[in-house]
């Protein structure tokens, strides 16, 4: 069979001018970019029948620059006051800054801007510099009922953080990103939530040099968002690193918070571990900015040892002995894997074709030893810590995997490929989507019994659609279960056909009884599974702590974990101009 022609789309490959639409949609660097490679462009063209001729000229790339004008609703004294707090110097109210502090990454935040709606801004964007001053503010609003949301650093995927009533949007990321605190000793550091994951990890990573110390260390929270999100977005919507199945979530890093609330400021005790009742950090992690404004954390550290690092990679010849070993290596008790990232069949496949694996003397290897398309599964990952001990968890996945018939690939470079390239994938979402290609992404929780069936409940509602490709991986496990993140690939034309996918999509994950996010957090978009999910008992808890921090719903109201939410919003639609 002949080879199929190499077809290059017409990607646009120049930096985005500031100011326009696509500046705001953009990911990352303005003038980043990782165009998907030959095998994706094969995949999407085979996938969604797309001719040559339809790569080459894009659909709209959004170049034209945010012209309009939304006015300032809020009363010319609240301006003054406010402005007055924080300093007029550190006050906007010009449109452009206030869409980006009310729009997040997510897909329909995407849309809608290439749509040119533009909608839920707050009046004014406030950088506040101190806890101090954020309180005074916070204490300003609830006086006089205006809303307040908070901008990190952006990368939410759950409407997070817009502005649905207006008010004022904190921004976090100018001033709020120093160190508080660095205490060698306990292991732990204090900084301000605006503080960004790249500021976190040079600070630690060179500590002798910046803070003194005798030795490197590590926080070891790597998202995918790692480079463009802040240590409070972290904390408040619960996120994973990449690396947390021996680092942990981020409820395991945090050791003390402090937030400023309408009842003023709210601070935690920065014990290991306490028997004074129930967990305040527990409580207020995860609270997305409806309890207060989180001003300053403090987080565990962890020695930095790059050096004893280990990679792994081995294929299983089906997914059901792929699951069991990553069972049996996490119930082990030898220690745990840092990255621990296994892919389903599709995924697998999709990778071979990414990697230009398919087709090559390796992949005629595979098939002829059993291990055949649409079967086999790719389990990747490293080991850290001290160096015996990633050597002792990396010696025992490799004995585990070969009891259950993987073939060892860790001769290959496929860690460090992945490594290259784990915090730039996202840069190909927009090269996507400018020919009509949407690639998006749902997670859940789920245990280790429950594993099978949400694999193909949820998959299987994913493939009802026609031309659909669905990939799936395991990336954060646990000794009682792990995550499952659905990536999905269609050819989507509104808003409303992408809306209406992605609700079966959650309504999939909810009816086959797995955790509704397990570490994106809740938002304003899954708010309305949320109660159905954890219950009305639980829910009134929620309630109860939104009513004795917040009894004026102040704190990011419009839908927020469930809270106030709108008709629209549960209805599962959430706006007046989205339309065919």
């Amino acid at each position: 069979m002949a080879e199929k022609k190499k077809v290059v789309p017409n990607w646009y490959s120049e930096p985005t001018p500031p100011g326009t639409y696509r500046s705001l949609f953009k990911w990352g660097d303005p003038a980043g970019f990782k165009h998907p490679n030959s095998g994706l462009v094969r995949l999407v063209m085979d996938t969604f029948d797309l001719t040559e001729e339809q790569f080459k000229q894009p659909l709209d790339l959004g170049l034209d620059p945010v012209d309009v004008d939304v006015p300032v609703m809020l009363a010319s004294q609240h301006v003054q006051a406010l402005s007055a707090l924080c300093g007029e110097e550190n006050v906007s109210t010009d449109t452009y800054t206030r869409i980006k502090c009310s729009y997040g990454y997510g897909m329909i935040d995407a849309l809608r801007l290439r749509n040119r709606i533009v909608e839920n801004l707050p009046d004014l964007v406030l950088a506040p510099r101190s806890a101090e001053e954020i309180q005074h503010i916070v204490a300003y609003c609830d006086q006089n009922a205006i809303p307040v949301y908070i901008h990190g650093a952006g990368s939410t995927v759950t409407r997070g953080k817009e502005a649905v009533k207006g008010g004022i949007s904190l921004d976090m990321s100018r001033h709020m990103n120093r160190v508080v605190a660095f205490n060698e000793t306990d292991q732990t550091i204090t900084v301000e939530a605006g503080m960004t994951g790249p500021q976190l990890e040079e600070l630690l990573n060179h500590a002798p040099e910046h803070l003194g110390a005798q030795r490197s260390y590590t926080c070891g929270h790597f998202p995918q968002s790692f480079e463009y999100s802040s240590v409070g977005g972290w904390v408040v919507t619960r996120g994973a690193g990449q690396n947390s199945t021996y680092y942990g979530k981020i409820e395991d890093i945090v050791i003390a918070q402090k937030y400023a609330t309408p009842r003023g400021l709210f601070t935690t005790c920065p014990h290991p571990r306490s028997a004074n009742g129930p967990d305040f950090d527990q409580i207020m992690m995860g609270s997305e900015g409806s309890f207060g404004v989180l001003v300053n954390v403090t987080l565990k550290v962890f020695r930095w040892m790059p050096g004893n690092r280990r990679r792994y990679s081995y294929m299983f010849k089906n997914w059901d002995d792929a699951v069991e070993a990553c069972r049996e290596i996490m119930q082990c008790e030898c220690g745990f894997p840092s990255v621990f990232r296994l892919s389903d069949p599709e995924e697998t496949d999709v990778a071979m074709k990414l990697y230009h694996i398919e087709g090559t003397p390796a992949d005629t290897f595979l098939k002829l030893t059993g291990y055949q398309p649409m079967q086999k599964c790719l389990l990747l990952g490293l080991t850290d810590g001290e160096r015996g001990y990633a050597q002792n968890v990396n010696r025992k996945i490799r004995q585990i995997c070969r009891k259950h018939g993987a073939f060892n690939i860790s001769f290959a470079p496929v860690v460090s490929n992945w490594e290259k390239g784990r915090f730039r994938d996202p840069y190909m979402r927009e090269d996507l989507e400018d020919f009509g290609i949407l690639i998006d992404t749902l997670e859940c929780a789920v245990t280790w019994s429950q594993m099978k069936e949400v694999h193909a409940k949820v998959r299987g509602f994913v493939k009802s659609r026609p031309n659909t490709v669905c990939m799936t991986h395991i990336s954060h496990a646990y000794p009682q279960g792990g995550n499952l993140y659905f990536i999905f690939i269609g050819k989507i034309a509104t808003i409303k056909e992408y809306l209406d996918f992605q609700y079966g999509i959650l309504s999939a994950i909810q009816q086959s009884g797995a955790a509704l996010s397990h570490h994106h957090g809740v938002g304003k978009q899954t708010s309305p599974w949320l109660e159905g999910q954890i219950g009305t008992p639980q829910m009134d808890v929620i309630r109860a702590l939104k009513n004795h921090f917040d009894p004026r719903n102040i704190m990011n109201p419009g839908g927020t974990l469930g809270l106030d939410m709108s008709p629209e919003q549960q209805e599962f639609r959430w706006s007046k101009d989205l339309e065919e």
